[in-house]
C-alpha cells in the first residue's frame, strides 16, 4: 500500500518519518483551528497546550503539505505506526482530495489521509473547543511540555506557512497576540526554538494509539 498523508500542523515543518515525495497544496472545506489539547508534547495534563485540528467549513481552504510513503509494507507500516502514536490526540482519520499548488481546480490526489478530531468534549477528551483570542494566546504563551513550549509550535507554524508562500491571517493574528502576552515586539521568531525530532517525541503512557486500519490507496490524478 502506498499512502499519502496531509500535514497542516507540525507535520508541515517536522514530519519525523521517512517519505518519498512532498507536495505543497491544500484541501478544501476545512479550516485550521487551535481547538485541540496536547498534554504530552507541548503541554502537560495540568497545563495543556493548544494545537491545530481541522474544522469542517464549506468553502474554506487549508494549505499545507502532502507526504507520500512507498517502498514496501514494512516501511509503510513503520511510518503509519509512528503517525498513529504522534497523532494520538486525534480520534478520527478521514480521506480527502488534495489540490496541488498551481492548480486548485482539479484534485491532484484523492484518498489522502488526514488526522482530525471529533469536535465534541464528551466523546473526545482532547477537544478544547474555541475560545476568545486573548484566552488562547495566554494559554499558548504559558504551556510547556517534554518537547518544548506551545508558543514555538505556533511560531514555527507561522514560519512554515510563510516559507511555502501561504500565510494565514488567523495564525498571524494569534501569533501576534502571543507576542503581546510575552512582551515580544515585532515578528521575531524565538531564537531558542528547536525542532522536535522523532527521538524527542514523548508518548502518552495512558493512551492507546488508534488501531491500524487499512485505507484505500491514494489515487494520483495529475503527476
Amino acid at each position: 500500500m502506498v499512502f499519502w498523508i496531509f500535514g497542516y500542523g507540525s507535520l508541515v515543518w517536522n514530519p519525523g518519518f521517512e517519505y518519498d515525495d512532498k507536495l505543497i497544496g491544500c484541501i478544501k472545506d476545512y479550516r485550521r483551528v487551535f481547538d485541540l489539547a496536547c498534554i504530552d508534547h507541548r503541554g502537560t495534563p495540568e497545563n495543556p497546550a493548544r494545537t491545530c485540528t481541522l474544522e469542517s467549513l464549506e468553502g474554506a481552504v487549508c494549505w499545507g503539505a502532502a507526504f507520500c510513503v512507498r517502498g514496501g509494507p514494512v516501511r509503510e507500516r513503520l511510518a503509519m505506526e509512528y503517525l498513529e502514536k504522534r497523532e494520538c490526540e486525534y480520534d478520527k482519520k478521514s480521506l480527502v482530495d488534495f489540490y496541488k499548488e498551481g492548480d486548485t481546480s482539479q484534485p491532484a490526489l484523492t484518498r489522502v489521509i488526514v488526522f482530525t478530531s471529533t469536535p465534541d468534549k464528551i466523546s473526545n477528551k482532547y477537544y478544547l473547543g474555541p475560545a476568545p483570542l486573548e484566552e488562547m494566546a495566554r494559554q499558548i504563551a504559558t504551556a510547556y511540555g517534554p518537547c518544548g513550549n506551545n508558543r514555538d509550535y505556533l511560531f514555527l507554524l507561522e514560519k512554515a506557512l510563510f516559507d511555502i508562500g501561504h500565510e494565514e491571517d488567523m495564525v498571524i493574528e494569534l501569533a501576534n497576540e502571543v507576542r503581546k502576552v510575552l512582551g515580544i515586539v515585532g515578528n521575531e521568531i524565538s531564537k531558542e526554538t528547536k525542532l522536535a525530532g522523532s527521538s524527542h517525541f514523548a508518548l502518552k503512557s495512558l493512551i492507546t494509539p488508534l488501531q491500524l486500519r487499512p485505507f484505500p490507496e491514494a489515487v494520483v490524478l495529475d503527476s
